[in-house]
């Protein structure tokens, strides 16, 4: 198991800047290879990115899944390859190149890099009206987190991810950190109220990450300096222990 560290933030429109520290403070205790990326330079770390080898990769702003996805489906049926995104934003609301981490899952799909039935956002609780029409048109399959209400819907939820992805021969798992309650991690840039309780979301992720095929994870968009006593750094490292179990 490769675990990288990706100090990055440069795609984040300067609303999450400080989001750069977070992988050293996550990955403190652990061994780990870190990108050598640039912050004033989005395009050559993409490029960086988009080469990189690791199965687990610490941010850093959202929109590296852009080139860290581009680089899993090498070699990849595109067809056969699926992307699982844990979110309160759909981040899909320009076509803008360089993508930023607002715009990372529109430019995906409309450069064709991925089919729009093969991802699934979970979590949505903000949406632009411009994300809602893209969302609709393209037939994205998502669930708002107001939906999610009790046990039984998390087990709903649960078994429909389990559905999703066993249609693939290969997945992509994403979380931003912003999934979370703010009151458990305030350390984040775009806070929307009324997210998961780390224990639940930790639940869910231990259920879904044990499906075959899942090759490669991300999780982003901690902030050390908008941290409250490390509440945000610290559930980073008990779903990075989590995910650490389902590599090994």
């Amino acid at each position: 198991m490769k675990i990288v560290s990706v100090p990055f933030n440069g795609g984040s429109l300067k609303k999450n800047i400080g989001c750069e520290k977070a992988p050293k403070l996550i990955l403190e205790d652990e061994e780990s290879h870190v990108l050598d990326v640039d912050n004033y330079n989005i395009i050559k770390t993409n490029e960086i990115l988009e080469n990189a080898d690791g199965d687990i990769f610490i941010g850093g702003d959202h929109s590296i899944t852009y080139s860290l996805f581009k680089g899993f489906l090498k070699n990849k049926n595109k067809k056969k390859t699926g992307l699982i995104i844990f979110d309160a934003h759909p981040d899909c609301v320009n076509n803008f190149s360089p993508p930023t981490h607002e715009d990372f899952l529109r430019v995906l799909i409309e450069e064709n890099i991925l089919l729009p039935e093969n991802v699934f956002l979970i979590g949505l609780r903000k949406i632009d009206k411009i994300e809602e029409e893209f969302l609709r048109t393209k037939k994205i399959k998502h669930v708002l987190m107001k939906n999610l209400e009790n046990k039984e819907s998390y087990l709903k939820l649960i078994k429909e991810i389990k559905e999703f992805v066993l249609r693939f021969d290969s997945w992509y798992l994403s979380i931003d950190i912003d999934i979370l309650d703010p009151k458990e991690a305030p350390g984040t840039g775009c806070i929307e109220k009324e997210g998961f309780k780390l224990n639940d979301f930790k639940k869910i992720i231990k259920e879904i990450s044990h499906v075959k095929n899942l090759e490669r994870i991300d999780l982003v968009e901690v902030n050390p300096d908008k941290d409250i006593d490390n509440k945000t750094v610290n559930c980073a490292k008990g779903i990075l222990e989590i995910q650490k179990l389902t590599k090994t």
